[in-house]
């Protein structure tokens, strides 16, 4: 057996915080089995975290405090690892951009702008612009290249499996110049059909609808419970709780069956991009 690889704790503040962890566990005579047991994350979560590969939920710190003895301090440090992570996003996601890579399933409900991961740089840089106008030009840049980021989950091997659901309103309207425009919908086509995702518009005509009151994430993983994210002008909010999750689960379920069909949805998205590239947008 080759000898295990130790994290380098002076890297960043999350590999101290798992080096630290594994330094306690071992001490106190613990396998990572033994550790995760009673919790709701498995050994490879608790695996992630001490590589400072991921962050630890206050569920689980706490959880940790118990078994260790350790009087709350994995509690009390998980938010300095938090923080460290959050690269460029805004603090109230952070916790999402984190968890993206590590997805088993993300499933999408897009009612107002295109969902960040499937965002080209023009389209980010409007966002951030016409959202947040007051931002100095280095922090939108850099708040464009942390998105940019996280889509590189799509040149991986073992990506998540995606279901975005779209508003058709967003592929009508232009956010950018028309030729811009329609390079981001030739990116959402792209990456759906390169990946073997699903897309669906929810048509325009649909007055009423499930999940009326904003975008939602859901995200589950082979590890971990479930979560759903919602998000606001300047909040967002990640949920776990396991009733409301499967409430959101239901709704998206039934927003899929009032949104088009697939095939018909993505042929839908090829006809806007060659509208706007030829001048025939559709008001």
């Amino acid at each position: 057996m080759p000898p295990r690889k130790d994290t380098d704790a002076s890297a960043n503040v999350p590999s101290f915080y798992g080096a630290e962890l594994r330094y306690k566990r071992e001490a106190a005579g613990f396998t990572l089995e033994q550790l995760a047991d009673g919790s709701f994350r498995g050994v490879p979560f608790l695996s992630q975290i001490e590589r400072g590969e991921r962050r630890m939920p206050p569920d689980l710190a706490r959880h940790v405090d118990a078994k260790l003895g350790t009087d709350g301090f994995f509690e009390r440090r998980c938010e300095d690892a938090r923080r460290a992570k959050q690269s460029g996003h805004a603090e109230y996601f952070a916790d999402v951009a984190e968890m993206e890579p590590y997805a088993e399933t993300i499933e999408e409900w897009a009612p107002m702008l295109v969902p960040g991961l499937l965002q080209t740089a023009a389209y980010a840089t409007a966002v951030s612009r016409t959202t947040l106008p007051w931002l100095r030009p280095a922090v939108v840049e850099k708040q464009v290249h942390a998105r940019m980021e996280r889509a590189k989950l799509w040149d991986r091997e073992d990506r998540p499996a995606f279901w975005v659901i779209l508003n058709e309103l967003l592929i009508r309207r232009p956010l950018l110049p028309h030729e811009e425009m329609a390079d981001q919908l030739d990116r959402i086509a792209h990456v759906v059909r390169s990946t073997q995702s699903v897309l669906q518009l929810l048509p325009e005509t649909a007055a009423a609808h499930p999940m009326m009151m904003g975008m939602t994430k859901t995200m589950t993983f082979p590890d971990a419970p479930p979560v759903v994210y919602t998000e606001g002008l300047h909040s967002g909010q990640l949920i776990d709780y396991p009733a409301l999750v499967k409430d959101y689960r239901r709704s998206y379920d039934l927003l899929r069956a009032a949104a088009l069909s697939p095939e018909a949805s993505l042929a839908m998205i090829d006809a806007a991009a060659e509208d706007f590239r030829h001048g025939k947008h559709r008001h």
